[in-house]
C-alpha cells in the first residue's frame, strides 16, 4: 500500500513553487504510477516550502535576518526530517554552493544540467527533472526541481552580505558556499527520492 502523505491541506493549496509538468523519462508501462508519485512528491515539497517560508517570514519580522539565519539553521532540517517520516520519501535541499547539504554524485549532474538549462533560457520556475533508476534491486523514482534565488535570499546569500551576519553564518555553517547569488539565479534544487510504487 502506498504510505500517504498526510500533510494539513491549508499546505497543500500553497503555491510557494511552482511545479512544471514533468518530462516523461520512464517506461510508458510505468507512467501512470510515476506521475501519480510524481504528484505526491510536489505536494510534500510545496508543504515543506510553505512552512519553512513562514517561519523565516515571521522571524525576519521579529528580529531581521540574524534570527532568520538561526531559524533556517534548526528549522529546515527538522522541517525536512518531519516531512520526510511523515511520507515515507527522502527530501532534500542541495545545491552546486551548499550551505548545509552537499549533492550527491548524481544530484550534482542534475544541478549542472539545471545551470545549463537555463543559460540556454529556460525559466528557473520551469527546470525540473525526474528518473526511474534500480538501486539495490530496487526501481527508484528521483526529482528534482530547481529553486530560485528570490529577493528576499539576497540578505544572507546574496553579493554583500553584512558582514556581522556573514560572521554569524560561518560559525552556524563552517564551510558555507552558499553566497554571490544574484536575484533570479538558481539557488539550488529540492530533491526527493523514494522506492517506485506499483
Amino acid at each position: 500500500m502506498k504510505k500517504q502523505t498526510r500533510i494539513i491541506p491549508s499546505l497543500l493549496a500553497a503555491t510557494v513553487l511552482s511545479v512544471a509538468a514533468m518530462p516523461a523519462h520512464a517506461d510508458t508501462s510505468t507512467d501512470e504510477a510515476i506521475q501519480a508519485q510524481l504528484q505526491d512528491y510536489k505536494a510534500t515539497m510545496q508543504a515543506f516550502g510553505k512552512t519553512l517560508k513562514g517561519e523565516l517570514q515571521a522571524a525576519m519580522k521579529q528580529g531581521g535576518p540574524m534570527a532568520a539565519v538561526e531559524v533556517c539553521n534548526q528549522r529546515a532540517p527538522e522541517i525536512a526530517a518531519d516531512m520526510s517520516e511523515e511520507s515515507g520519501y527522502t527530501l532534500r535541499r542541495t545545491s552546486l554552493k551548499p550551505r548545509a547539504t552537499e549533492p550527491t554524485d548524481w544530484e550534482r549532474v542534475v544541478l549542472e544540467e539545471f545551470e545549463a538549462r537555463q543559460a540556454a533560457g529556460t525559466p528557473v520556475g520551469e527546470i525540473a527533472w525526474h528518473e526511474v533508476k534500480e538501486v539495490g534491486g530496487e526501481k527508484q523514482l528521483r526529482f528534482m526541481k530547481a529553486i530560485a534565488t528570490e529577493g528576499v535570499c539576497l540578505s544572507c546569500h546574496g553579493q554583500d552580505v553584512d558582514p556581522k551576519l556573514k560572521a554569524e553564518i560561518d560559525r552556524l555553517y563552517p564551510d558555507d558556499q552558499a553566497t554571490g547569488f544574484e536575484e533570479g539565479d538558481i539557488r539550488g534544487a529540492f530533491s526527493v527520492t523514494a522506492a517506485l510504487e506499483d
